[in-house]
């Protein structure tokens, strides 16, 4: 009896060892939830690339101790509710244990609550909000916060740009833009600056001339658009149209304007985790391996989604097991460079790490581009 027994508790933890796998197994199952679809489409898209070549790479090189990553992605098209239904079809039907993603913070923060009450490690490669990882332990980030990044569109606009006057454009309810708005005011502000117009709009307008014509007689010298790459393209095209012709500053989720702006967005900056143009090892490696594979070059959510694999393949590694405890304890203790820079984790496990200021120009193709303007250091 006793020895029945044994075994049983035996094979019991033998089979709890795997993440999201069973014992007969040779795959380690990820999640992955991102916006395939819709209106920020671009952001998941190209994170589910860099993850996707990240896995390719690891399992290429013999995986970890002979187990392959595997990823089980849905789409959640930049939807709160649809993130929630695929994170329980992922976790209840697919067994998953680790879950990346989605990509905006309004999503994200839907299956947080959920991920710390299942134990279920959650990383979210690129959602910017302080809440995220508010819920608890088991609550990661690959990028860097909101407060951080609007201090350095701040201390960037009055000390590059050397901006005396700014203006400020941003959505009243999207968290996103309001978090950013607000700090950067502050930063600006602390820098000697003056906000000289300070207007909003709602979240799916369309026409912004009216606040724009405010902006326009308060003669700023930078305008700070805190969006996401839609809505800045759109304001863009009427902002220039008006003939307001100064610089205007942005944060990441800029990021895919080189795909969906055209000239008005030129004289842009905005913060972002990493430049494509980096001379790093780490970063030209990547970005060889990404062009190679996509025949494209990778932007920083692309990026993002590639050091959230790579995170947690050391972590494992670290830990000795792919038991789940293990493995969050593993990825607290992550000290190491990566393609968007190096990376510790505070006791909120939001990364401490540095961040770039990039500027929107034409190639020498003539297609719109960025090119590396600054760092900004936490």
């Amino acid at each position: 009896m006793k020895k029945n027994v044994w075994f049983v508790v035996t094979a019991l933890l033998a089979v709890s060892l795997f993440v999201g796998c069973s014992s007969d197994s040779d795959a380690i199952k990820i999640g992955g939830i991102f916006p395939l679809s819709g209106s920020v489409a671009v952001y998941g898209v190209e994170c589910k690339k860099g993850i996707d070549l990240a896995i390719e790479e690891i399992n290429s090189a013999g995986g970890i101790e002979g187990k392959q990553f595997v990823l089980i992605s849905e789409d959640d098209e930049g939807n709160p509710d649809k993130t929630v239904n695929a994170y329980k079809k992922l976790t209840t039907k697919d067994k998953v244990k680790v879950v990346i993603g989605s990509l905006t913070s309004g999503c994200s923060l839907s299956i947080t609550t959920l991920a710390q009450a299942g134990k279920v490690i959650q990383i979210a490669p690129a959602a910017t909000d302080p809440a995220i990882t508010n819920a608890g332990n088991y609550i990661f980030r690959t990028c860097f916060i909101d407060p951080f990044q609007g201090a350095v569109g701040g201390k960037f606009a009055a000390e590059t740009l050397n901006a005396k006057r700014a203006a400020i454009l941003y959505d009243v309810q999207n968290d996103y833009s309001v978090g950013l708005e607000e700090n950067f005011q502050q930063a600006f502000t602390s820098a000697g600056g003056q906000v000289v117009a300070f207007e909003s709009y709602s979240t799916g307008d369309k026409d912004f001339n009216a606040q724009l014509t405010k902006i326009k007689n308060a003669n700023p010298d930078v305008v700070y658009l805190p969006d996401y790459y839609g809505t800045v393209a759109l304001i863009a095209r009427q902002l220039r149209a008006q003939g307001i012709n100064t610089p205007i500053v942005g944060a990441d989720g800029w990021d895919g304007l080189t795909e969906n702006a055209g000239n008005e967005v030129l004289g842009g900056f905005y913060s972002n985790h990493y430049a494509v143009d980096s001379t790093a090892p780490a970063v030209q490696q990547f970005v060889s391996a990404f062009n190679a594979k996509y025949n494209s070059s990778p932007n920083s959510f692309a990026a993002l989604g590639y050091d959230s694999v790579y995170m947690l393949k050391d972590a494992i590694v670290a830990a000795g097991s792919t038991d789940v405890a293990a493995i969050r304890t593993a990825l607290e203790q992550i000290d190491g460079d990566y393609v968007t820079g190096h990376l510790t984790f505070d006791a909120k496990h939001n990364p401490v790490k540095s961040a770039v200021m990039l500027e929107l120009v034409r190639g020498n193709d003539g297609k719109l581009t960025t090119v590396y303007k600054t760092t900004v250091n936490p």
